[in-house]
């Protein structure tokens, strides 16, 4: 590793809460030949504080084919009430029990039709310019199956704490850890249909994980964006915090096993992803140097959500 350095892989609070800066051209729209419909699902459960945030940050992308759902399971906060007030901007929602966020997952996109497919949990959010970046990637790139970007971490007030800057993709990094940020993740729907079109509902942590090694597996082309897609949510009530000592492990250990036949010693874990990590070390460098340069980026905050009249239809 090199001297005093670092990986912010991994680490969830890196600096005191800042505001956002993003790049001005993060706002300039690119014009796209094609525009295949993208399908989001958005799986909710009792995170009305947050959920908001993310449904304008998914509908503020001003892309023309989106196909949005929000699959909630069956919150008591202020959550239906929120979904309620959007209902005609969103492409359909639910609020039924389900068994877990697994389950919320292929209920979702159960009901979806896009070429494009991702999912954001409910307390994270897509940055600018997000959903165009993806489509021209894919429009320019017709062999590659899945693509993820750079991510920023949020806290619970939307001011940054850290940010993960990725290498090149590297597909045997993927045996041994995941760092590929879930809400900068998109792929085609020939790739789902590859892996039997459904989320993994025995995993109620590392199902992206799962997901990612069954689309290896089933021989996706990977690629990544080198530009921040979205952003994390660090808060004392989301899931990564609470599950990750508990069944996180327990469910990384399965993954890993079905790989090597045997779950491999934090040795050896550390020992497979040095290479990737001084490789993350220097493209998060480079960015440092680079940003050093620019000129000041535009201040990004997230939108409040544009509500509508309240009926009580529902998808």
């Amino acid at each position: 590793m090199i001297r005093g350095a670092r990986p912010r892989l991994g680490n969830l609070y890196q600096h005191p809460p800042r505001p956002i800066y993003l790049p001005a051209h993060y706002q300039e729209l690119s014009s796209l030949d094609h525009t295949p419909r993208v399908s989001i699902v958005t799986p909710s459960f009792e995170q009305g504080k947050y959920i908001h945030r993310t449904i304008e940050s998914v509908l503020g992308q001003q892309y023309p084919s989106l196909e949005y759902f929000v699959q909630d399971g069956g919150s008591e906060d202020e959550t239906v009430d929120i979904l309620c007030s959007c209902q005609d901007r969103l492409s359909g929602w639910e609020s039924k029990p389900d068994s877990g966020q697994s389950n919320a997952i292929n209920l979702g996109f159960g009901r979806c039709t896009g070429e494009i497919m991702a999912w954001i949990n409910s307390d994270d959010v897509l940055l600018p310019g997000a959903i165009h970046t993806v489509v021209n990637y894919f429009n320019r790139h017709p062999d590659v199956d899945v693509v993820y970007g750079d991510r920023l971490l949020i806290d619970e007030n939307d001011l940054q704490i850290g940010r993960w800057i990725l290498p090149g993709h590297d597909p045997k990094v993927l045996s041994w850890a995941d760092y590929i940020p879930q809400e900068t993740l998109f792929w085609r729907r020939r790739a789902w249909a590859s892996i039997g079109g459904r989320v993994d509902e025995d995993f109620r942590f590392a199902m992206d994980w799962d997901l990612l090694v069954r689309f290896r597996e089933a021989g996706a082309k990977f690629a990544h964006i080198p530009r921040f897609l979205g952003a994390f949510r660090i808060h004392g009530r989301q899931k990564t915090s609470a599950a990750i000592t508990d069944i996180g492990y327990r469910e990384m250990s399965m993954i890993r096993a079905r790989i090597f036949g045997e779950v491999p010693s934090h040795k050896k874990i550390n020992s497979a992803t040095l290479p990737f990590l001084i490789r993350h070390l220097c493209a998060d460098y480079f960015y440092q140097f680079r940003a050093f340069f620019q000129r000041p980026g535009l201040k990004f905050e997230v939108s409040p959500l544009r509500r509508s009249p309240v009926t009580s239809d529902r998808v």
